[in-house]
């Protein structure tokens, strides 16, 4: 395997660009759950490029019933950057200091569970008043992380692709 670049810059490109419309190539998942998570993944495979097409364990996207548990779901794509250490991108938890553009962060609304995955658009410094996401759902763009009302949050950086 071979480690690529993940290009930050094209996430914030295509996170601006879709934020408040959606893109015809995939599903809208709206009204099955919320689009928030499919959204981030659109996001970073725009940063990477590459899918893993591992049944159930995978991500990937053909359509909307031929895609992997963690290209839509939050805890999924959680575990699936986590976890990979296969063809795909792979992420690391870090602290709000350790993010960059592109990164992924997920809020939870209970104690217990995660439901709601954004992409940094901006980091101006390590206050949450002052990084930036993108998110499908509550539909945003350059929206402030400290504007939300969560009990939890955590940050995953993703650190390497896999092609």
């Amino acid at each position: 395997m071979k480690v690529i670049e993940y290009n930050r810059n094209k996430v914030v490109k295509y996170a601006e660009k879709w934020a408040y419309e959606r893109n015809p190539k995939y599903y809208n998942f709206d009204n099955l759950g919320g689009d928030c998570t499919n959204f981030a993944s659109q996001c970073i495979y725009e940063g990477c490029k590459v899918m893993n097409y591992t049944k159930t364990t995978g991500w990937y996207y053909n359509n909307a019933n031929d895609k992997s548990p963690s290209w839509t779901g939050v805890e999924y794509l959680y575990g699936f950057l986590i976890n990979n250490k296969a063809i795909g991108p792979h992420g690391i938890e870090v602290s709000k200091n350790d993010i960059e553009i592109g990164d992924l962060v997920q809020l939870s609304f209970s104690k217990k569970l995660y439901s709601h995955s954004l992409i940094v658009v901006k980091k101006e410094s390590n206050n949450l008043d002052e990084i930036y996401v993108a998110s499908h759902t509550f539909n945003s763009y350059n929206r402030k992380i400290s504007s939300y009302q969560f009990e939890n949050v955590r940050f995953v950086h993703i650190n390497e692709i896999y092609k």
